[in-house]
């Protein structure tokens, strides 16, 4: 399994992160899913409290910032911005959206 994207793209709407795979595989990733499986410190602190994020119903993807040439930081619409998505990370999730 290939964990590189060969490229992203964040689709007009903002709602949905499209990604093509080194090894050719599609993935699409809602705005939801990225805001709600951020490893940041706040959405890992609720899910220790068992508690859901508190997403806004329109949340979207506002920027996608390059981190190297191992990850990408996604800003979204509700000010969050501390989220950095790892090769690895970005692909089980999108392997995980696709089961």
């Amino acid at each position: 399994m290939a964990a590189t994207p060969r490229e992203i793209r964040l689709t007009e709407e903002r709602q949905r992160l499209d990604v093509i795979w080194e090894d050719g595989t599609a993935s699409r990733l809602t705005a939801a899913t990225l805001r709600a499986q951020s490893r940041s410190a706040e959405t890992v602190r609720a899910g220790i409290d068992g508690l859901p994020p508190a997403l806004p119903h329109d949340i979207a993807i506002t920027e996608v910032v390059p981190v190297g040439a191992y990850a990408v930081n996604l800003v979204f619409s509700d000010g969050h911005d501390r989220g950095i998505f790892p090769w690895p990370y970005l692909r089980a999730l999108a392997d995980g959206a696709a089961a």
